[in-house]
C-alpha cells in the first residue's frame, strides 16, 4: 500500500500517530513521508494556531505541503488536490509510503476519492461574493439550504467561501448534487484510512487547554508579525479559527478573555463537524486515540499489511 490517510478531529494526535507509523514502517523496511492535509498549515507563518510541527519535531520524516502559501493567497481545494496527488506520486516513485495527514475533510476527500471539480465563472463568482459582502453568509446559506439541504448541512453557515462556491457550482451545472461529494465515492487509488477518535468530554477538555496554550505560547505575537505580510488582506488566512480572534484582540475589538473563549467554542464546533465528516469513511480503521494499546496495535497492523 502506497497511500495511508490518517484523519480525525483536531486534537486527536494525528501528527504524532503519523510519525509513530513512519517509524514503524521504517523498521519494517518501508520508508514513509507525510503529506499535509490541514488547509491552514499550508500558510507560511501560521504555526502556533495550527499546531504545525516544527522541523525539529518532525523526527527526520520528510513533510510536504507545509508553508506553501502566503497569507494573502486564497486556499483552493482544487489546487490542493493537484499538488497533493503530485506529491504522492513522487513519494511512490521513491518506493515510500505516503501518509496523508490532516483534519480538513474536503481536502482529504479530494485526494483519496475520484472527485472532479466543476469549473468557475469569474462574473458569477464576483456577483455572489458581492452579495456575501453585502448580506452576510447567513442569507446565502439559507438560499443554499432551500436549493439543496444536504449540501447546506455539510457547509459551515459562517464559511462564506464554501457557500459561495456551492452556489456557483449549482448555478453553473444546474444540479444541486454537483456541489457535494458523491454518496459512494470511487477511490482515486488504493489506500487505507486510520480514523482517530476521542471520547467527547476528553476531547473538549484537551481542546480548551490547547487554545489556552496557543495564547500562552504567543499566538497574538505570531499574528502581529503577520500583519506586514498582509494577513488582513487574506481571504482565507484572516478568518482561521484563533487568528480572527487574535486579530480582534490586537485591534481592541475583543478583550483577551473573550477572544480565548470564542476560539474555544469555535474549535469545539469545528471538531464536532470533523467527527461527522470522517464518519462517512466507512472503510476506515477507527481507533480510540486515547487508548495506548489500541494505538500500538493499529501501528503494528498498518506497518505489517502489504
Amino acid at each position: 500500500m502506497s497511500l495511508i490517510a490518517i484523519v480525525g478531529a483536531t486534537g486527536t494526535g494525528k501528527s504524532d500517530f503519523a510519525l509513530d507509523l513512519a517509524a514503524a514502517l521504517r523498521r519494517a523496511g518501508r520508508p514513509a513521508e507525510v503529506v499535509n492535509a490541514d488547509a491552514m498549515q499550508l500558510y507560511r507563518g501560521m504555526n502556533i494556531g495550527t499546531a504545525k510541527l516544527t522541523p525539529d519535531e518532525r523526527r527526520g520524516v520528510p513533510h510536504h505541503l507545509l508553508d506553501v502559501l502566503e497569507v494573502t493567497e486564497e486556499a483552493s481545494v482544487a489546487a490542493y488536490q493537484q499538488a497533493a496527488r503530485e506529491a504522492i506520486d513522487e513519494i511512490s516513485t521513491r518506493g515510500a509510503v505516503a501518509l496523508l495527514v490532516g483534519g480538513s475533510g474536503l481536502y482529504v476527500s479530494s485526494v483519496i476519492h475520484d472527485f472532479r471539480f466543476p469549473g468557475t465563472d469569474a462574473q458569477l463568482r464576483a456577483r455572489l461574493e458581492a452579495e456575501l459582502a453585502e448580506r452576510g453568509p447567513g442569507l446565502l446559506h439559507a438560499r443554499l439550504r432551500a436549493i439543496d439541504a444536504e449540501t447546506a448541512a455539510s457547509v459551515d453557515p459562517q464559511n462564506g467561501r464554501r457557500i459561495v462556491r456551492a452556489l456557483e457550482v449549482i448555478e453553473l451545472t444546474g444540479e444541486p448534487k454537483a456541489a457535494r461529494l458523491p454518496d459512494e465515492p470511487v477511490a482515486w487509488r488504493d489506500h487505507r484510512i486510520v480514523h482517530l477518535r476521542s471520547e467527547r468530554s476528553l476531547l473538549v477538555e484537551r481542546l480548551d487547554a490547547r487554545v489556552l496554550d496557543m495564547w500562552q505560547r504567543g499566538l497574538v505575537d505570531e499574528v502581529r508579525a503577520l500583519l506586514p505580510q498582509g494577513i488582513e488582506r487574506g481571504v482565507t488566512a484572516r478568518k482561521a479559527i484563533g487568528y480572527a480572534q487574535a486579530l480582534a484582540e490586537l485591534h481592541g475589538r475583543m478583550p483577551r478573555a473573550d477572544a480565548i473563549a470564542e476560539t474555544q467554542q469555535l474549535t469545539r464546533t469545528y471538531a464536532r463537524r470533523q467527527v461527522g465528516w470522517f464518519k462517512r469513511y466507512r472503510d476506515a480503521a477507527t481507533i480510540d486515540a486515547d487508548d495506548p494499546s489500541a494505538r500500538a496495535a493499529e501501528l503494528n497492523r498498518q506497518a505489517t499489511l502489504d
